[in-house]
């Protein structure tokens, strides 16, 4: 069974590797180079880095226009298999693999379609998550399922660690598929629509934190925009990054959302919110190195007592 593979950013890596390593790719479908990092250096895709260590044939296409299916049908795949490539596939696209598609989602379908479902995830304070892999279909992430693996959460999870935990999980789940369907049919389970949740591509400005919000909430935020956009809020009229937080159990507190209350060795700096203290373990200021709490609070003596907030 002849494989084509599409994907791009780190997380499908490891599914590349995997498939090829079990089944062999007889090409690999990613986005085009684009300008990346201060230089704005023309920088392709970590899945076209991949695919050239392995000496793969690799087409960079960012829509799929004739010259690329035509260049496509001349791999003469049988089938493909998707991992965070970015792009619905249209049937004239689909038609030209004999036994259809299938694709990696980092959910467990049908919670969390869409672009972001690892960040939904920890925002949502799931118990669990994991990968699926389902049948290619026209509408976004509703294919029938065709395998899943689950993952518990402990509730401290980032989004760059849990990203990496489901990249290797669904590389794995990815690869047995395929190989199953090399040897005979693999039934699919319809989605349940009535379980269906999604979630949207994520902005630089929802790491702004809303100080009115719970404790908890603003802790899941904090550890989903991790690395990026980060949580940020600001301090005299600079932005400051909360890299590390967490809601302190069974403590109110007093004072008005935003509002620095004091500092405990070993704990943070705790914060006043909607509904409970957060304590900062560790901030950045804009231009400035990472630093934990102790350390800044030596290098801004009067940030006990100030108040945190504000649009940037």
């Amino acid at each position: 069974m002849r494989v084509l593979f599409a994907g791009s950013p780190d997380f499908a890596v490891p599914s590349l590797e995997a498939v090829h390593a079990r089944l062999g790719v007889c090409g690999v479908l990613t986005c085009c180079s684009h300008p990346a990092g201060r230089g704005r250096a023309e920088t392709c895709s970590a899945v076209a880095a991949a695919s050239a260590a392995l000496g793969l044939t690799v087409i960079e296409a960012d829509s799929m226009g004739k010259a690329v299916r035509e260049r496509i049908a001349a791999l003469k795949p049988d089938i493909l298999a998707v991992a965070a490539y970015g792009r619905i596939f249209r049937r004239n696209l689909l038609d030209l693999f004999p036994r259809g598609g299938i694709n990696l989602h980092p959910s467990l379908l049908p919670r969390h379609r869409g672009p972001s479902p690892v960040p939904a995830a920890i925002l949502a304070g799931d118990a669990e998550t994991g990968v699926t892999v389902q049948r290619l279909a026209l509408r976004f992430d509703t294919g029938d399922v065709l395998a899943r693996a689950v993952t518990p959460l402990r509730g401290d999870e980032t989004c760059g660690g849990l990203t990496d935990v489901l990249s290797r999980q669904g590389a794995a789940l990815l690869a047995d598929v395929l190989c199953r369907l090399g040897d005979g049919d693999v039934p699919g389970e319809p989605q349940d629509e009535t379980k269906a949740t999604y979630c949207r591509l994520i902005r630089k400005e929802d790491g702004l934190v809303d100080w009115t919000a719970p404790a908890e909430v603003i802790e899941r935020s904090v550890r989903a925009y991790d690395p990026w956009p980060r949580a940020y809020t600001r301090y005299e009229g600079q932005t400051l990054l909360v890299l590390k937080a967490r809601a302190v159990p069974g403590v109110e507190g007093t004072g008005e959302p935003g509002r620095v209350t004091g500092f405990s060795k070993g704990v943070g700096l705790f914060v006043q919110t909607g509904a409970g203290l957060l304590a900062v373990e560790a901030l950045q200021l804009q231009t400035k190195k990472p630093l934990d709490a102790r350390a800044f609070l030596n290098g801004n003596p009067r940030f006990v007592g100030s108040r945190l907030g504000g649009n940037p």
